[in-house]
C-alpha cells in the first residue's frame, strides 16, 4: 500500500470533519443563511474568488449545478471574507480537537512539505486553500493543512471519475461519504431522484478511478522517504484518533 492510500481515509475524514463542527455552524450562523449547504457552499468556494456559480459548480465538481448555483447564492457575504471565515472555523476545530496532541508540530511540517511539493493544475480548490494564510500554531496549522490536501484527492478524484467516462452522479452513488449511504449523498448533493440502477461496469469504472487517483497523488507524496511516509502514517492516525475521540 502506498502511503497516499494508507493516510487517505484518515485525511478524508478528519479534514471535512470540520465542516460538521460547531466551529462551522457558528460561521453560518454569522452568515445569516440557514442550513448546510449555503455557508458550506460559500466558505469552502470561496477561495475562488467573485466568480459564477457555474465555476464553484465545476470544482466542486461531484454536487449538481442547479443546487451550487442556488446555495452559493443564497450568501451575500464577498467571496473572500467567507473564504476567510472558513478557514478560521477550520483553524479553530484543530486547535480545540488537537491541543493536547504533542504530534501536531511535526505532522503539520510533514503535511507541508506534501502540499507544497503538489502539481496545482487541475485541481483549483486545492489550489486556493494552499494558498491561504496558515495558522502560526501547530494544532490549527495541522489541521487546516489536512484539508488542503483533502481538497487535492478530492480534485484528482474528479479528473480521474471523468476519464473513467464516468458521471459524477453515478461516482456518488457509488462512494458514498464516511457519513452517508451512495443515495443519502447524492440527495445532500442535490441530485434529483429517482436515481438509476448502478451497473457492474460502471463499478469497474468507480474501481479504475480510484487506483488512477492513487497514480495522480503519487508523486506529491514523493517528497517523503521511507522514514518520513511511516512518520506521517503514523501521526495521521493518533490525530485521527485524537479527533474523534475528543469532544
Amino acid at each position: 500500500m502506498t502511503v497516499a492510500a494508507a493516510v487517505k481515509e484518515q485525511i478524508q475524514q478528519v479534514g471535512g470533519g470540520f465542516m460538521f463542527s460547531r466551529e462551522a455552524k457558528a460561521f453560518g450562523a454569522a452568515t445569516g443563511v440557514d442550513g448546510f449547504l449555503g455557508p458550506y457552499t460559500r466558505g469552502r468556494g470561496g477561495v475562488l474568488g467573485e466568480v459564477d456559480a457555474d465555476v464553484v459548480a465545476a470544482a466542486f465538481g461531484f454536487f449538481r449545478p442547479e443546487t451550487v448555483r442556488a446555495a452559493w447564492e443564497s450568501v451575500r457575504l464577498p467571496a473572500a471574507e467567507a473564504a476567510a471565515g472558513y478557514l478560521a472555523a477550520c483553524q479553530e476545530f484543530g486547535r480545540r480537537k488537537l491541543a493536547d496532541f504533542d504530534g501536531a508540530a511535526p505532522l503539520a511540517e510533514l503535511l507541508e512539505a506534501v502540499a507544497d511539493t503538489a502539481d496545482p493544475a487541475g485541481v483549483p480548490l486545492f489550489a486556493g486553500w494552499r494558498a491561504l494564510p496558515r495558522a502560526a500554531d501547530a494544532p490549527a496549522r495541522a489541521l487546516q493543512l489536512i484539508h488542503v490536501l483533502r481538497e487535492l484527492r478530492g480534485g484528482l478524484h474528479l479528473l480521474a471519475v471523468r476519464a473513467q467516462l464516468l458521471s459524477p452522479q453515478a461516482a456518488v452513488l457509488i462512494s458514498g461519504s464516511p457519513r452517508h449511504s451512495g443515495p443519502d449523498q447524492a440527495r445532500l448533493f442535490g441530485w434529483p431522484e429517482p436515481f438509476a440502477e448502478i451497473t457492474d461496469d460502471q463499478r469497474q469504472r468507480w474501481a479504475a478511478a480510484e487506483a488512477l487517483t492513487e497514480e495522480l497523488i503519487a508523486p506529491a507524496f514523493a517528497v517523503l522517504d521511507e522514514k518520513a511516509s511511516d512518520e506521517l502514517v503514523r501521526l495521521l492516525n493518533e490525530a485521527h484518533a485524537t479527533v474523534f475521540g475528543r469532544r
